[in-house]
């Protein structure tokens, strides 16, 4: 009975440890502050605009999926301000702000965040919101966004 009892046991401990692999971590309420910190950098330097800031809220190679195409930046500062603020802007954009940011899965080094944006002209008025998932992985001991998937154009 004992042999019996340590080997369910070894064997729940095996589940266990390979659920957590495939996204039922438990996240700490740090960790998850964390995570919603990194969020909340990244769209605080782009609603100011802040190229720089905002891509130092990536990792590299970062991938965008949206318009039915993938879109990879190998790296910083290849792109400059004008042609990734610019559409935005001429389309009334002015800020964003989240809607919701619900962690659905996670493991110690990576989350995937179902998430919903709007976008916004200066004067309060919504310009369209847009649902998204992003995956932000842990990289160097550093949370950043490594890829998002967005029904935005």
């Amino acid at each position: 009975m004992k042999k019996n009892g340590l080997l369910f046991l070894l064997l729940g401990l095996g589940q266990l440890a390979r659920a957590q692999a495939y996204g039922s971590y438990k996240l700490s309420a740090g960790e998850k502050a964390t995570i919603n910190q990194v969020l909340d950098d990244y769209l605080g330097t782009f609603n100011a605009k802040d190229l720089k800031g905002w891509e130092n809220t990536y990792h590299f190679p970062h991938y965008r999926l949206a318009s039915g195409k993938m879109s990879v930046l190998e790296r910083a500062g290849l792109r400059d301000s004008a042609s990734v603020f610019g559409p935005q802007q001429k389309a009334g954009w002015d800020y964003s702000k989240w809607d919701r940011r619900n962690i659905v899965q996670a493991s110690p080094e990576k989350v995937h965040i179902d998430t919903r944006f709007t976008r916004y002209r200066k004067d309060g008025r919504k310009v369209a919101s847009y649902e998204s998932l992003y995956v932000l992985t842990k990289e160097n001991g550093k949370w950043g966004v490594k890829l998002r998937s967005s029904f935005a154009e």
